[in-house]
């Protein structure tokens, strides 16, 4: 992954660069770097643990292994959701609002302003998703 970089103003003018294009680059700076961060510490955790199968037993190593994989497994099945979902957001736009609702339905603010920024982010509405028709009628 390339990081993003802030386009080249020309020498010796004094306009800014709009604040977007700002926020864009820095922003993707952002990513890139936590990326990088999530890759180094995915190595360190394997080298340090030996086998991935070891993984679950090795951040615990004092606690009850089956409580242990049922934590994994929980783990692992959100894992497995939000991998479907970052495949192909545009699909799951309703259940995304559906999931945000009831969030906010239960005080659960931040989670639900997260299942928000997600949406916004990726799952652009379609102008067919609007509930208008257009002139075409079901058949």
């Amino acid at each position: 992954m390339t990081t993003p970089s802030l386009p080249k103003q020309d020498a010796g003018t004094s306009e800014e660069l709009p604040a977007s294009a700002g926020d864009f680059v820095l922003g993707g700076r952002n990513v890139s770097a936590g990326q990088h961060i999530a890759g180094l510490l995915s190595a360190g955790l394997l080298e340090t643990a030996g086998t991935p199968r070891e993984l679950p037993r090795d951040l615990f190593p004092d606690a009850d292994p089956d409580l242990v994989q049922q934590i994994w497994n929980r783990a692992a099945a959100m894992g497995f959701y939000a991998g479907q979902v970052y495949a192909d957001p545009g699909r799951r736009r309703k259940e995304l609002m559906r999931l945000q609702e009831r969030y906010r339905q239960a005080a659960f603010e931040a989670m639900g302003a997260m299942v928000g920024r997600s949406l916004s982010l990726v799952t652009a509405a379609h102008p067919a998703d609007d509930g208008r028709s257009r002139g075409h009628e079901p058949v």
